[in-house]
């Protein structure tokens, strides 16, 4: 059996499919939330869940949580004098849920999907994989979150056509995407997100504002005065949503302070969050090509979308009211264990073919002339976009810059930054060219990107038609060597330049023609839509080419009436 796994920030879930439909797994208290808490004592002995929570107060050294926002960076956590990170702190939790799980059902589970934010990068995916194996789980598949959602909230057994966007706040990061369902077919448009924000935030604020009414340092307080400040805030933040007001109480030394936070006053508070929400929102729709009003449904999922400052400032911007009838914290989860149902080829399940975008932008290092005969080197130059839909194939062509030149180094990199050092490197490779003046020799440089995280680089000099080419593989895929060559097989028909494909050459021929025979504002008409294929052409969106073939020959069958 394959179950789904929901590895959150605050909280995590384990799942499996049903006759009934998919169905959280309890953990050994009953509950269907286990907290994503660990603690070490000075014995070396695990605790995880609730347990490792109520440690908190009385050892605040011996326990580490919100580390998922950690996964994939060097941070190490010191619990009880021993080194851990964060992807072993998460392996204690996805181990927790595997015995829970294998107790309830009565058998061995070894295999699983875990959702992860769709704003994670290579690095924070291995470091994923990386715990599911230290778990003792072989990782079938990771799912992104919102994707997971949308497949829990059944959207893929509508009969009609939807735009959706996916709104996912947990307690430590935030992801945001906007996703299209047409026939059988849900396909990611955009993902856009913040790693570091959360109902975490949340509560800090709530502390925050406590700490200024009472004319209180946080510094000035002992470790174990502020885990219950925190607690305490927690608490406030959580009934703040039903009341106009709250009164919060915090044991300071030997007395207990009280402070009335109105609603009013954390709303104001809590502005900068809420405008922080405000632009992942905006730059997915804008990545897409959508604007708010093109958004048929809102999905809320996450623990935080439950307090009532989100929904409200949620209500203000969407101009809707979203669609809320899952539980927010349950959703994913439910939606790893319909996608491991797939997975195993469950009768029950419908299929769905789920497509994916890149959430960072693929490319490579180049040098850029930034006056007559100076260069800077360490640039970015994007090969394949962020929020490109997979499988996808994209080539650009390079140049040598130094005379006599006799090797051109491809490094593959994955990022935003304009500069290659703040980017994630991935690999390199090296291809010879012939010597000659600057810029007389040349590279094509193609990547191919997949679903299944393969991405293959070749590099091709136009000069000699040398080739090299590199696999990269992500570490979450299990395919075998065979598996991929055959793979990058099927997808070889990306490659060819859409110009070069016969229907694009034809529909070209076809517009030049009639240009040609045309005059005043028809030739002036013609233009524009020769123009705006040509512009979808250099693109490589498939997509966009599509639907500006269309109205080109929309236009040209016009004509020719």
């Amino acid at each position: 059996m394959i179950v789904g796994i929901d590895l959150g920030t605050t909280n995590s879930l384990i799942a499996y499919f049903t006759e009934d439909g998919p169905k959280i797994i309890p953990n050994r208290l009953g509950k269907h939330l286990t907290p994503s808490v660990v603690s070490v004592d000075e014995e070396g002995n695990v605790y995880v869940g609730e347990t490792a929570k109520e440690r908190m107060s009385l050892y605040p050294n011996s326990v580490a949580e919100t580390f998922k926002r950690s996964m994939g960076t060097d941070r190490e956590y010191i619990l009880s004098g021993r080194h851990y990170k964060p992807e072993e702190l998460s392996s204690f939790v996805l181990r927790a849920l595997k015995e829970d799980a294998e107790h309830y059902l009565g058998e061995e589970v070894t295999e699983a999907v875990i959702s992860v934010p769709a704003y994670f990068d290579d690095k924070r995916r291995k470091a994923t994989k990386r715990a599911g194996e230290l778990a003792g789980l072989k990782v079938e598949r990771m799912i992104s979150e919102p994707t997971a959602a949308a497949v829990a909230y059944g959207l893929y057994d509508k009969t009609r056509d939807t735009r959706f966007l996916v709104f996912d706040l947990g307690g430590g990061t935030f992801d945001v995407s906007v996703l299209e369902l047409y026939h059988n077919i849900l396909e990611v448009r955009a993902v856009a997100g913040d790693n570091y924000l959360g109902g975490e935030d949340f509560t800090e604020v709530m502390a925050k504002l406590f700490l200024q009414k009472a004319k209180l340092q946080l510094s000035a307080l002992t470790e174990k005065e502020q885990v219950r400040l925190y607690r305490q805030a927690e608490k406030a933040k959580r009934e703040i949503s039903d009341n106009t007001e709250v009164t919060m109480s915090f044991l300071y030394r030997e007395d207990t302070m009280e402070q009335t936070i109105t609603y009013k006053e954390y709303e104001e508070a809590c502005e900068e969050l809420l405008m922080k929400i405000r632009e992942p929102v905006k730059k997915s729709l804008a990545d897409a090509g959508l604007k708010l009003t093109d958004i048929d449904e809102v999905l809320l999922i996450g623990g935080a979308t439950r307090l009532s400052i989100v929904r409200d400032f949620l209500i203000r911007l969407f101009r809707k009211f979203p669609d809320t009838k899952l539980n927010p914290d349950e959703t994913v989860a439910l939606g790893a264990a319909i996608q491991a149902a797939m997975k195993e080829r469950r009768e029950e399940v419908k299929e769905v073919i789920l497509t994916d975008v890149c959430s960072f932008t693929l490319g490579t290092e180049v040098v850029v002339e930034y006056e007559e005969g100076k260069y800077e080197d360490g640039r970015f130059c994007p090969i394949i976009e962020r929020n490109t839909v997979i499988p996808a194939s994209h080539t650009e062509r390079l140049y040598t810059v130094r005379d006599n030149q006799s090797s051109v180094r491809v490094r593959v990199l994955q990022g935003e930054s304009r500069f290659t050092r703040n980017n994630l490197y991935l690999g390199e490779l090296e291809v010879e060219v012939p010597k000659g003046p600057k810029g007389s020799e040349s590279v094509d440089v193609t990547y191919t990107y997949d679903i299944n995280s393969l991405l293959e680089v070749e590099v091709t000099v136009v000069s000699t038609g040398l080739k090299r080419k590199m696999i990269i593989k992500g570490q979450d895929n299990q395919m075998s060597e065979e598996e991929i060559a055959k793979r990058m097989e099927e997808l070889s028909y990306l490659k060819i330049q859409p110009r070069d494909q016969e229907e694009n050459r034809l529909v070209l021929t076809r517009a030049e023609r009639m240009y040609e025979e045309t005059l005043g504002d028809r030739r002036k008409k013609l233009d524009h839509y020769i123009t705006a294929f040509e512009a979808a052409l250099k693109k490589g969106n498939h997509d966009e080419i599509r639907e500006a073939r269309e109205s080109l020959n929309e236009v040209l069958e016009e004509e020719e009436d």
